[in-house]
């Protein structure tokens, strides 16, 4: 279930206490139902304002859990710190055996750990990290994300201008993982061979298309004033990819390459239309399901180094890089943190059946804004 912060947060928690023994849990496949597992799952989402999160990745998540005759639980905090905390305190007011946090920040993080930590509830630390050796990190390889987006730009734009559109600046994600990513494709040898030039190196706070928009209308003003042309965008994920694409037709500034990941109906259907380049796909149905499998083994044992995924839960093209069972990962901060890190893979228009295929979209929906047959991918024509 989900609440969105319309009523105080007591009339909230009657309505959780009331619908948990019917729409949260259900009978698991076998016949064993949430009461005889004893498992409650409490997810605590940072935001829904990005659209992956409440299209792709809860359902997923909420349906092995509940399948596994589990109880799901969640908040969105609406991007707020504070109510983060407080959310995942009802959680465990509310009997949670396990925490799923998509943190708002490091500071969020940090907090909803100690808090956790002082009720001997393990976290999973959901698709952004917390420098916290206690937590289980699930991710995407990030580095391999922020990689396979430069290796597409620079593919199509060996030489020119670039403009950077970072993400959060309190995300590791943004400031470490997708920054070293483009490194290791070649990005800052670029750079220092002259070939490619950084107009602007811009973070967007809480990854906002508004704000990504309102940045990229003032670089193109600036980079006109100063007579210089913008030939690639590298914006980090597809809501900051969506206000660049955005800002560029506001401008009436033309087509310029544009990476983005996530794979984000909006962002796949601008790819399909020649408006955004590339788009790295971060299948969330897969990760959903893995974090709610995660969730149902912590419930019957809280040590993170024994968890492993079922064999055939994720699809081949998205199983974790090092295999099912967890693995040492080390952090930007030195910690060494249990993760499962699943695989990625680069969209351009060469490559869109992919997401048919998988049916993540469908053609019709993929292709529903490519009229224009000059800019139009294959797929569409």
């Amino acid at each position: 279930m989900f609440f969105r912060r319309v009523a105080p947060l007591v009339a909230a928690v009657a309505i959780i206490a009331a619908a948990c023994s019917s729409s949260s849990g259900s009978a698991a496949p076998g016949g064993s139902g949430a009461a005889t597992i004893g498992c409650t799952v409490g997810v605590s989402w940072n935001n829904f304002q990005q659209p992956r999160w409440a299209a792709k990745d809860r359902p997923s998540m909420q349906k092995v859990v509940v399948d596994g005759g589990g109880i799901f639980l969640d908040f969105d905090a609406n991007l707020s710190n504070t109510q983060q905390l407080t959310d995942v305190q009802t959680l465990i007011n509310q009997g949670a055996d396990v925490i799923v946090l998509l943190a708002q920040d490091d500071k969020a993080g940090a907090g909803v750990v100690k808090l956790a930590s002082d009720n001997k509830i393990p976290v999973i630390a959901y698709d952004r990290l917390i420098e916290d050796k206690s937590v289980l990190y699930l991710s995407f390889n990030n580095t391999d994300v922020g990689k396979a987006e430069a290796e597409a730009m620079l593919k199509k734009v060996p030489e020119g201008n670039y403009v950077l559109i970072k993400g959060d600046p309190g995300d590791a994600n943004a400031k470490t993982f997708l920054p070293a990513g483009w490194d290791e494709a070649g990005l800052k040898a670029a750079v220092d061979a002259g070939k490619i030039k950084i107009l602007a190196d811009q973070f967007t706070d809480a990854w906002d298309t508004t704000k990504a928009q309102n940045n990229m209308e003032a670089i193109i003003d600036k980079a006109n004033a100063d007579g210089k042309k913008i030939d690639a965008v590298l914006a980090e994920n597809d809501s900051t990819a969506l206000g660049v694409v955005q800002a560029l037709k506001a401008k009436s500034y033309g087509i310029v390459p544009v990476s983005g990941q996530d794979g984000d109906t909006a962002n796949l259907q601008n790819v399909a239309a020649g408006l955004q380049y590339v788009d790295v796909w971060k299948n969330a149905n897969e990760l959903g399901k893995a974090a709610g499998a995660a969730a149902l083994q912590l419930c019957k044992d809280k040590t993170i180094a024994n968890v492993a995924l079922p064999d055939g839960l994720v699809l081949p093209a998205n199983a974790p890089t090092k295999g099912n069972k967890v693995v040492d990962f080390t952090t930007p901060g030195g910690n060494v943190v249990k993760s499962l890190i699943l695989s990625v893979q680069p969209i351009t228009q060469e490559n869109l059946q992919l997401i048919v295929d998988a049916k993540w979209l469908t053609k019709e929906v993929l292709c529903k804004n490519a009229t224009d047959a000059a800019t139009a991918a294959p797929i569409c024509k």
